[in-house]
């Protein structure tokens, strides 16, 4: 029996990860990502949905449909980190507890990149760890989210 479900969503330009910026972001592909999230998470009894899209709407749609079907939520806004008021009232709105989780270390790079609209009301903040950062994200949410 499963112990719950996880949404992992990843924003904007994610699904190019291993291509894009590989100095920036590493080789690893999203396909890789969302398979070491689903082992993390089956660690501790727990499924994985897993959703990518580089539209706002599409993402807000399924963190809305988590609110009663998953305990809580992974996150990588991508670009939306910076700029979408939307995308955290969606969070807040479902109230579930969500980890943010950042492949490079956004406050080592762009002035702009320093400010979340996420991080203020996360349970979980993770940056700077490559992709071995959702792993991290995913057991510090479940630890959570899991009764002792």
């Amino acid at each position: 029996m499963s112990a719950g479900t996880i949404l992992l969503v990843n924003g904007p330009n994610l699904n190019l990860l291993g291509v894009r910026e590989p100095e920036v972001y590493g080789t690893t592909t999203l396909a890789d990502v969302e398979t070491l999230v689903r082992e993390v998470a089956a660690e501790a009894g727990f499924e994985v949905r897993a959703v990518q899209s580089n539209h706002e709407g599409v993402l807000i749609d399924a963190i809305h449909d988590a609110r009663t079907s998953c305990q809580g939520i992974v996150i990588n806004p991508g670009g939306l980190t910076h700029t979408s008021v939307v995308l955290r009232d969606a969070l807040t709105g479902v109230a579930l507890p969500f980890a943010e989780v950042h492949i490079s270390d956004v406050y080592q790079r762009e002035a702009f990149r320093h400010h979340s609209f996420l991080t203020d009301v996360a349970a979980v903040h993770v940056v700077g760890e490559g992709v071995a950062g959702y792993a991290r994200a995913t057991r510090e949410l479940i630890a959570k989210i899991t009764p002792r």
